[in-house]
């Protein structure tokens, strides 16, 4: 399975500069966009029911991480906004993973929503290999850290993971075509990494088994944000 749109990362801090963002597009262009947790912080449910009032797809991002019955509680309300993806963190363990699946699933049959797709977050973009060693101790590294998050993450009845575009392929060999690898830190190969250390081409990502791309700053930062979206498109789907 293959999302063809790219994800836009709307890394701003307010509401108005997303909405004066989203103008650069053609009204007739259905986006799908990700909101995370400094936009979400900033202006709440309102600019998610605003974004979706325009026909865009969200993805909301908020990686909720807690004790299973507080995750539970939390999914149902996000499952009642009529978002396409959300996600939480696998290192919550299976309890909290199928709590957070199960709050989503009731908020949106109680809001007549469509279901939400729920991802598990596996070892985040910014995280190396030394810093899964040294700092959570964990000792199988980062690949089969992510492997293993991502088998629980599925065992747990979720329906796919966050990686990196490096892990997409052997994730895709251990859970099968259909769970969804969806991969951020996507640059192009004039950008800068910034806090990104494990980054990728759309195209690379795209021939390394990735099911979807969330694209930020090449797409918010660039000059000319629409003819950015649609490079970043072609590569994609070349």
């Amino acid at each position: 399975m293959k999302l063809k749109r790219p994800i836009i990362a709307l890394d701003f801090n307010d509401a108005q500069r997303t909405l004066d963002f989203l103008q650069n597009f053609p009204q007739t262009e259905k986006l799908f966009v990700k909101i995370g947790m400094e936009l979400y912080y900033s202006a709440g449910q309102d600019l998610v029911k605003a974004i979706l009032e325009q026909g865009h797809d969200v993805f909301l991002d908020l990686k909720c991480h807690d004790i299973p019955h507080t995750v539970e509680r939390a999914m149902y309300v996000l499952g009642q906004l009529g978002v396409s993806l959300t996600t939480t963190h696998a290192n919550g363990g299976h309890e909290m993973l199928k709590a957070a699946k199960y709050g989503l699933v009731e908020g949106a049959l109680k809001a007549g929503k469509k279901e939400p797709q729920l991802l598990a977050i596996t070892q985040l973009t910014s995280t190396d290999e030394r810093m899964v060693k040294e700092e959570q101790l964990i000792t199988v590294g980062l690949e089969k850290s992510v492997e293993n998050y991502a088998k629980l993450a599925q065992n747990a009845g979720l329906d796919g993971v966050v990686c990196s575009g490096w892990e997409a392929n052997k994730l895709r060999e251990v859970t099968g075509p259909e769970f969804l690898r969806v991969t951020p830190g996507i640059r192009l190969k004039t950008d800068s990494l910034g806090d990104q250390k494990r980054v990728m081409t759309p195209d690379m990502a795209a021939q390394n088994g990735s099911s979807a791309i969330v694209v930020g700053r090449p797409i918010t930062q660039a000059k000319d944000p629409v003819t950015a979206y649609q490079a970043i498109f072609e590569l994609w789907n070349q």
